[in-house]
């Protein structure tokens, strides 16, 4: 997406400067002035390429731990009574990660000079996102940063550890497909060719096996950049496609309706959705905002539609039940439990404690599909090594038969 450099002044007359992410200019411009920022100017920065790009990814990245350290600290501080600028200068010299040494030197120089901390962070949006920013506005508007910083670090490190459990259940797979691949090209370019020579003194008729394989190792060794390419080729116009939003519809849908994995993907949404909407509701952003903000963090096409399908019909005036139900995405159990949370005006908690059990959720359908996946690859690789093994050996067998 088209990150864009402003210059602009708030409602209350304080400068402003910043980046922002936007599909075009007039939708920046929309999104800043729904901020409440009075735009002054506005220009698309270049696309940066290359290692400059790389490394400048690299600077700005911080990872969760850091920041959900971060966070807590900062609550503590703010908990003690010590200002705000002198919590913004001791986090800027003490953090461990350096994007954050940083951009909180900068937010405490800005908010010396007059900005709010929400302002502040706002300039920010790589390092804190638009979840972070509202709920640090309600924190400081409502007098209770100290609580929304201290649910903020747990929601934090609740997503990441969400992440992480994702990240656990698709090593597994992606390694043992990785070293079977590695393994079949290294047999078909350098193993497979000296049975070939060997086999060619026979002058006897090989099995049918045996000339797929080395057929096989001929084309491969042949063909192998090309094979490269086109491998490359495939993976990069399939990334590509998924960033058209056609193609994220598509591929998301497909993902869902994978057996297991669809499965897991649904829990993971609904745990991350009812997560990020249980800490805004309860931290008093507005619920249209916090839809608007939980859809744009769904992580899934087909969720972020459906969200903002809900987000539609309470503005409405209907129940966040209703067209949640109507989507056909979320399980009637979630449906039935934020019903009654709007009810009994406990909307927060019955979110809070539905992410909770799909947390759990999680961590079954990891440990059921990685002991699902186990056996179907250790098969794999028999099949695939064991298949080349026999059909190298199968003229050997053949030639000890007519022996005796």
């Amino acid at each position: 997406m088209p990150v864009f450099a402003y210059q602009g002044r708030t409602f209350q007359g304080g400068a402003l400067s910043g980046d922002i992410e936007a599909p075009d200019r007039t939708a920046a411009v929309g999104e800043l002035r729904r901020r409440q920022v009075f735009v002054t100017a506005i220009k698309e920065r270049a696309q940066q390429t290359g290692l400059r790009a790389g490394l400048r990814a690299l600077g700005g990245s911080v990872k969760d731990k850091d920041l959900a350290i971060y966070t807590r600290q900062f609550s503590t501080m703010i908990d003690a009574g010590l200002p705000l600028v002198q919590c913004l200068t001791i986090l800027s010299e003490q953090s461990d990660a350096k994007g954050l040494r940083a951009v909180t030197g900068k937010a405490a120089h800005d908010v010396e000079a007059g900005a709010s901390l929400a302002d502040a962070l706002k300039r920010h949006p790589k390092v804190f996102d638009e979840l972070y920013v509202n709920m640090v506005e309600v924190g400081e508007t409502g007098g209770i940063l100290d609580v929304v910083l201290q649910r903020l670090s747990v929601y934090i490190e609740k997503a990441a550890a969400l992440k992480r459990k994702i990240k656990t259940a698709m090593i597994y797979p992606a390694t043992i497909v990785s070293v079977a691949v590695l393994v079949v090209i290294f047999m078909l370019t350098f193993v497979i060719p000296t049975f070939a020579k060997m086999f060619e003194g026979l002058g006897a008729e090989l099995p049918l096996p045996t000339q797929i394989v080395i057929g096989l190792s001929n084309f491969v060794r042949r063909f192998i950049l090309l094979i490269i390419a086109a491998m490359v080729g495939v993976v990069f116009a399939i990334r590509s496609y998924y960033k058209t939003e056609n193609g994220k519809t598509f591929i998301d849908t497909l993902l869902l309706k994978i057996p297991v994995i669809g499965t897991l993907i649904r829990k993971v949404a609904v745990a991350r959705f009812t997560r990020t909407l249980g800490t805004l509701v309860s931290s008093g952003v507005p619920i249209l905002e916090g839809l608007r903000i939980t859809a744009r963090t769904a992580g899934n096409k087909i969720v972020e539609k459906a969200v903002m399908m809900t987000r539609a019909s309470v503005t409405a005036g209907k129940t966040i039940a209703e067209p949640l139900k109507t989507s056909g995405v979320f399980p009637p159990m979630v449906v039935h439990m934020i019903s009654v949370g709007e009810q009994t005006g406990a909307l927060d908690a019955m979110l809070n404690k539905i992410a909770d059990f799909y947390e759990d959720e999680v961590d079954t359908a990891v440990a059921g599909l990685t002991s699902l996946l186990e056996p179907i690859m250790i098969v794999f690789l028999g099949v695939v090594i064991g298949g080349l093994v026999i059909a190298m050996y199968l003229p050997i067998f053949k030639m000890v038969t007519l022996i005796k």
